[in-house]
């Protein structure tokens, strides 16, 4: 029997791969069970997935008549149909949390992005969600806006398993990472001498820089900048693990491991290739490295389970070298990385928000039915 290529590189090259798609026909009948025999060792979820797998079906039908008759409100509903999905994935996945020791295994559940810009609220909701979905595998999503970026710290000071998401820089990044091992830090100040339970990821998204950049690339359309198309995220990333790497090394980090702590792997999101002229397992063939997340939906997962390169990649002298080459040329050719940045943010919590609100909108519009 043939070893899939999704065990090999969890197996071979320490790098995660998850699931990024999540609905509730794949709990109930045996298709994420299936996924995770392959290989999937986690799965993650955010508005737009949700509202696709509800928009999409009439799975959720009957739970959402049962809950308004009931007299729940339309997002009552929708966060108690979200939380059973979520649940039920965790427990599909929860021998790979126990197997790993807490390393892989979860499942991402995302705070409302209407809370993108208020850190406070974000810290109420992710307690919510974490007190409701009672799971030890779940990791609740929160976005690594500037508001939010304390809510990550109070969250992992409380010994909260968070996946933060919506990272576009590598500033952006160095807090994210500052916030995680700052909580790690007052929550042993706290008197707790065991930090193993706490897990994290800090999620770079890959292939919306490509497309923002290649847009600029193109209107400035000299040779220089059409040559650095496709590149700018793949070298972003290549960066990022080097921040990694160095981040969790060293004294200050070193204490903190001599009490169980565990870092903060980044994960690639994003992944699947938006524009067809690129081979669409770029965004894993060129980013694998240890103690890392590949989070895939379904097409780049079945092209990396068939064809994707295995092969440490993401931090050899030769991927190093290249990355800081392509940033020093991105300047040079006139792209505002930190504008970049900037744009796609917004641009993620709009998109994010719009879903969540066309969900709730479809789900009111079901709801009048099941009322009239």
């Amino acid at each position: 029997m043939t070893t899939d290529r999704l065990h090999i590189l969890a197996s071979e090259f320490g790098q995660s791969p998850w699931l990024d798609n999540l609905k509730r026909a794949y709990v109930v009948d045996g298709t994420l069970e299936a996924l995770v025999r392959r290989g999937i060792r986690g799965v993650t979820s955010n508005p737009t997935i949700f509202q696709k797998a509800i928009s999409g079906s009439h799975d959720y039908d009957a739970q959402l008549k049962e809950l308004v008759t009931a007299g729940s409100t339309v997002e009552a509903a929708y966060w108690t149909m979200a939380i059973d999905d979520v649940r039920g994935a965790c427990d599909i996945l929860a021998a790979v949390h126990a197997e790993s020791h807490g390393a892989d295994g979860y499942v991402s559940l995302e705070v409302s992005p209407a809370l993108a810009g208020d850190g406070p609220g974000t810290t109420l909701a992710a307690r919510f969600l974490h007190e409701n979905v009672q799971r030890p595998n779940l990791m609740v999503k929160i976005p690594a806006t500037k508001p939010c970026v304390a809510s990550i710290r109070t969250m992992i000071g409380e010994g909260r398993d968070i996946n933060v998401t919506l990272i576009f820089s590598l500033d952006r990044y160095a807090e994210v990472i500052e916030a995680y091992i700052g909580g790690l830090e007052h929550r042993a100040s706290t008197g707790v001498n065991d930090l193993s339970t706490v897990a994290s990821v800090a999620s770079f998204f890959i292939s919306r820089v490509d497309s923002e950049v290649d847009r600029r690339l193109e209107t400035i359309g000299s040779p220089e900048a059409l040559a650095l198309r496709g590149k700018a995220a793949i070298a972003q990333a290549v960066l990022a693990y080097q921040l990694f790497k160095r981040s969790f090394s060293g004294p200050r980090w070193e204490k903190l491991v001599a009490i169980g702590a565990r870092p903060q792997r980044p994960l690639w999101a994003s992944t699947s290739t938006k524009n067809p002229a690129y081979p669409d397992t770029l965004y894993v063939d060129t980013l694998i490295g240890p103690q890392s997340v590949n989070t895939l939906p379904e097409n780049t997962l079945e092209a990396l389970s068939d064809h994707a390169t295995l092969v440490r990649s993401i931090d050899t002298v030769e991927s190093i070298a290249n990355a800081s080459h392509v940033w020093d040329a991105l300047s040079s050719a006139g792209i505002d990385i930190d504008d970049v940045a900037q744009v796609l943010e917004a641009e993620g919590v709009a998109s994010f928000a719009k879903s969540f609100d066309d969900l709730i909108a479809t789900l009111q519009s079901r709801a009048s039915e099941f009322m009239s």
